[in-house]
């Protein structure tokens, strides 16, 4: 059963940081891409940032280039996204999602992955 526990978040103030992790168990880490997105209010699910774990490579949405860092551990299943110089407009529900990469290659900032996590609130306060 494929399981992803993000945790890391919680109430910054602007132009701090945070750094969440997406711990995954059950399917073989490296045969996917694992995905960040996040929801706001009113708002649809918008993909902040991919890995793929086997060859290391990443993807970010626009809003996110130069302060947002996704990495993985692959010995330890697990996939962070370092946020930097954060914006009350990042403010969200962030979720992990995880999908195999031949499924989200090409689309890897689209809210369609097959597994998701319970999700973790940031909330970026001015």
């Amino acid at each position: 059963e494929v399981q992803l526990v993000e945790s890391g978040g919680g109430l910054v103030q602007a132009g701090g940081s945070l750094r969440l992790s997406c711990a995954a168990s059950g399917f073989t880490f490296d045969d996917y891409g694992i995905g960040w997105f996040r929801q706001a209010p009113g708002k649809e699910r918008e993909g902040v940032s991919c890995i793929n774990p086997r060859d290391g490579s990443t993807y970010y949405a626009d809003s996110v280039k130069g302060r947002f860092t996704i990495s993985s551990d692959n010995a330890k299943n697990t996939v962070w996204l370092q946020m930097n110089s954060l914006k009350p407009e990042d403010t969200a529900e962030y979720y992990c999602a995880a999908d195999k990469w031949r499924v989200v290659a090409g689309t890897e900032l689209a809210p369609e992955y097959a597994h998701w996590g319970q999700g973790t609130q940031v909330t970026v306060s001015s």
